[in-house]
Parts: structure tokens; sequence; C-alpha cells
């Protein structure tokens, strides 16, 4: 079933409507969409940046509280209660550890705070305090366990003595995944949308985390954290360890070297821009149902008068047809074009119909009937009865001529034979060429005898006068009449070929009529 004009217009007037509406729409998104995720990305970089600041601060000034106690341990070193005075004073000041101690150069435990007074004098072998006695220096340890069990990281500072020897380090550690300094600087920053930050050291090994059992995890796969492991500060979308789509932004620590990650996750971010979306459709639901229904009353009166003129078209009778559409009102230019196209059309299909008639019964050489001419001329006599006479003609020795001047002279000769048919006969007479050089003549109500005084008058005609440059052509001619050769029409034809026959046969260049 194909579509009606009323239902294309409609249906192209809609498409057009939705795809212009969901084009805007869909620039409103992407334009939205693009701007909340550069807002967030600078967000979240700015978030890293002043996390970083802060984290920063924070080292520097737990890193000056060692300082402040190792220059006034140097002169100390040999008094044990002094040194636990001391450890338990910068522990208790700020809070910024979870443990302060201060070791020897055998790496021997020589003060500790109150919790881990059983490792007094006990040598400790842990990565934190191997790299400190071997650095010698300020510094900050990777993340290791402690011989407590516990994953931390150390600051440590280098006790020299006045005339500079070394003598030890005083170290504070902060727990990675218990309650700590570091826990209360960066948790508080935890949102419940799926936000979070994290932080890795130089290694890109995990040091902070909302998860807290994913501190140590070797995160150095994830593009942001390969990009801030080596100084870098900055914003990207990236797919996380944990396959999540997030806009992240992250800055680098330089004291330590940490780089703290800032992160949303990309689809919270585009939550609000979904649900306005939905807001735009259910506002502009309503007038577009109003226009739907404007644009079909619209598509229906384009189409009336359209669909009038086709089904008036397919009228079978012409006239009627040419009639109703003329009824037709056409409103709109288009339509009016249309309706005068279509009668135009109807008169110049009945213009080439007839002359398709006409060509169908007309031989293209002489314009003369051809056989199916010839056939409806005989049963239009036949149906109304009239009685008519039969001349067959024949060019004498027409091979002859064709062969002596080509068949160009020939077809020339043909038509001038024609041209002699229409001079002696008469309006009503119905001409013919039966094929090759052969004629007929059909004589509406004459007789034999008189059909062959016409017969022999465009006998002498043609023999005193040559054709197209040919003398002495002759014609042969026979002559028969219908009914008296019997009631079947198609006798006569058969006696007027018999009395051509003769004609030929006595010489040619005469008329012999049939004998009945």
């Amino acid at each position: 079933m194909r579509i009606n004009l009323r239902g294309l217009v409609l249906a192209l007037t809609v498409l057009s409507a939705v795809a212009a509406t969901a084009n805007a729409l869909y620039a409103s998104y992407r334009v939205q969409r693009d701007l909340l995720i550069t807002n967030t990305l600078e967000s979240n970089r700015v978030y890293a940046a002043k996390l970083a600041e802060s984290a920063g601060n924070f080292l520097k000034a737990a890193q000056q509280q060692l300082a402040y106690s190792a220059r006034h341990m140097a002169m100390q070193i040999d008094a044990p209660d002094v040194l636990a005075a001391e450890v338990a004073r910068v522990h208790d000041q700020t809070d910024s550890f979870n443990s302060v101690g201060i070791v020897g150069t055998d790496g021997v435990i020589l003060a500790t705070t109150q919790n881990f007074r059983n490792f007094l004098g006990t040598r400790v072998d842990s990565p934190g305090s191997r790299a400190a006695l071997q650095a010698r220096q300020p510094m900050i340890s990777k993340p290791y366990v402690s011989i407590a069990g516990n994953m931390l990281i150390n600051l440590s500072h280098p006790i020299y003595s006045n005339d500079g020897r070394y003598l030890g380090y005083i170290g504070g550690t902060i727990y990675l995944r218990n309650e700590s300094a570091l826990q209360e600087l960066l948790g508080k920053h935890h949102y419940q949308d799926g936000s979070y930050l994290f932080v890795v050291d130089s290694d890109g090994q995990l040091i902070y985390h909302v998860e807290a059992g994913r501190v140590g995890e070797n995160v150095m796969r994830n593009p942001v954290v390969a990009a801030v492991t080596k100084g870098h500060a900055g914003a990207q979308r990236v797919v996380n360890t944990k396959g999540v789509d997030m806009l992240a932004g992250y800055a680098a620590e330089p004291i330590s070297g940490w780089g703290i990650i800032a992160q949303r996750p990309a689809a919270v971010t585009l939550e609000p821009i979904n649900a306005l979306i939905w807001t735009l459709i259910g506002y502009a639901t309503p007038l577009a149902l109003v226009f739907l229904a404007a644009i079909w009353w619209c598509a229906r009166l384009i189409s009336r008068p359209l669909s009038q003129l086709a089904t008036n078209v397919e009228h079978q009778d012409v006239a009627v047809a040419m009639q109703r559409v003329q009824s037709v009102k056409a409103w709109y230019f288009e339509a009016e074009r249309l309706k005068r196209a279509v009668i135009w059309s109807f008169t110049a299909l009945q213009e080439k119909i007839g002359k398709l008639n006409l060509a169908s019964i007309t031989d293209p050489l002489t314009g003369l009937r051809n056989r199916r001419g010839t056939q409806d001329a005989v049963e239009h006599l036949q149906a109304s009865a009239t009685p008519f006479a039969v001349v067959a003609l024949d060019i004498d020795h027409f091979k002859q001529v064709n062969d002596t001047y080509g068949h160009s002279v020939g077809d020339e000769v043909i038509r001038g034979m024609a041209q002699l048919m229409r001079d002696c006969s008469r309006p009503t007479d119905i001409l013919c060429r039966n094929g090759g050089e052969e004629f007929l003549i059909l004589l509406p109500n004459v007789g034999a005898k008189e059909a062959s005084h016409i017969a022999e008058r465009l006998r002498k005609h043609l023999a005193d006068r040559p054709l197209h440059g040919v003398s002495g052509i002759t014609v042969s001619a026979g002559v028969a009449q219908w009914p008296s050769c019997g009631p079947d029409i198609g006798q006569v034809f058969l006696a007027a070929d018999e009395a051509l026959y003769a004609a030929k046969q006595q010489g040619r260049n005469r008329v012999v009529i049939h004998a009945v």
C-alpha cells in the first residue's frame, strides 16, 4: 500500500520538525555537556592543586617539627629520659604523627611513643629506617609495613652533633590504612556522588584512597597517574583501573613527589543535563501535538484538489473525466497548473489516439489504407449492409522498374500510382494498398459495370503519362461486386483477384469483370 499525498506531507513535516528539534536538542546537549565536562575538569584540577598545596604545607610543617627536635637532641642523645620526653612532646604537640621515635646509627630504637615502648632497644630493619640511616638527610619514605604490622610512611630528619658526627635520626610515622593526620586532611573531602580523590607516590603506589584496602596498590597504568608522577599538573577524561569513566584533575606535590588526583564520575556530572533534556521534551510535547494537528489540517487542504484530480482522471470515459476535472477547485497555483496540464493532456491524448488509429490503418509509403484499414472499412460496409464493388489493381512488370531504376524510383512510382487513384476516385471511395504493387479500390453503392468504367478511366490515365520520369507504366484490374458474388464477403475479394489474374493472362493493361 502506497502512502497518499496527505500522509506524505504530514510525514515529511513531522520528520522535518522532529529532525530540527532533535538537532537543536542534540546541539544544546553537546554544548551543555562539553561545558559541564570542561568546568568539572577545571574544578577538579584546581581542587587537586589546592590539596597538593595543603599536603605540601602539612609535610613541610611536620618536617620542621622533626628538624627542631633533631637540633635540640644532638646534645642529649645519651639521656633516655630527655629523649622520651621530646618524643612525647613531638607526638602530642600537633597530632601530625601516629608515632614518633629516635633511632641510633646502628638502627636501635632509643626512644619512642608510649604505645611502642615495648620496642625500646630493638633494632629496626624496616625499609624506611634503612633508607633514613643510609640517606642521612631529611626524607619521606616510600610506603611500607612496619615491625608493628602497620602500612605507613616515615618522615625522618638526621641528628648531627655539634662537631658534625651523625648520631641517628628522629622519625615520625603516618599510618596509611588507619586514622592519621593524612586521613584527616584528605578524607573529609570525600563526596557521596562517586567523587573522590587519591594520592600516589612517585612510583604510582597508592598512599591514600577512600577504599583503605587499596592502599599500597600500584596504579601506574592509569594515564593520569602516569602523568602526575612525572610532575605534570592538569585535567583529562580517563577510564580508571576499574573501568569507570572519570573526569580527573591532578597536581604534583614537589616536596614528597606525591601526586594528588581528584576525580568525579562522568555519568554523575552529566546526570543533570539528561534530566534537563527530558524536561524540555516534556514542555515541548503539548505544543508539538497542536503543531501536528495544524499540519494535518493543512496537508488535507493541500491534498484535496490533487486527490480529486487523480480520482477523476481514472474515469474510463475521457469526456466525463474532462468534465469532472474542470469542476475541481484548485485553490493554489500548482494545483491549478496541474489541472490545466491534465485538461491539455486529455486533449493531446485524444489527438494522438486519433493519429495512432489513423497510422495503424494507413500505409506509410502512400498514405492509402493498409490491410488493417481495408478490413475496418469492409467490416463497416458489412455492418451497414452497404453493397460495394472491389477493383483489384496490379502494376504490370513492376519488378523491371525496380531492377532498371532502383527501389527508390520504384517507391516514387508506387506513390504516383496512389496519387492517380485519388485523382480518379470519389471522396466516398476507399483506396487501399494491398502490398507491394497491388492496390484495392472499394466503391460503396456501385455496381460491377460502373466500377469497371472507373477502373478503365484510371488505366487510361496511367498509360497516357509517365510516373516519376518512368514511361510505359500500365496496370491490370479485376472487378467484382458484393453481394453479387455471394453472401460471404470474402468471396468478392477472391472474385476480384480471379478477374485480375484473367487480365494478366489476357496480356495485361486491361480491366476484367468477374463473371457472376
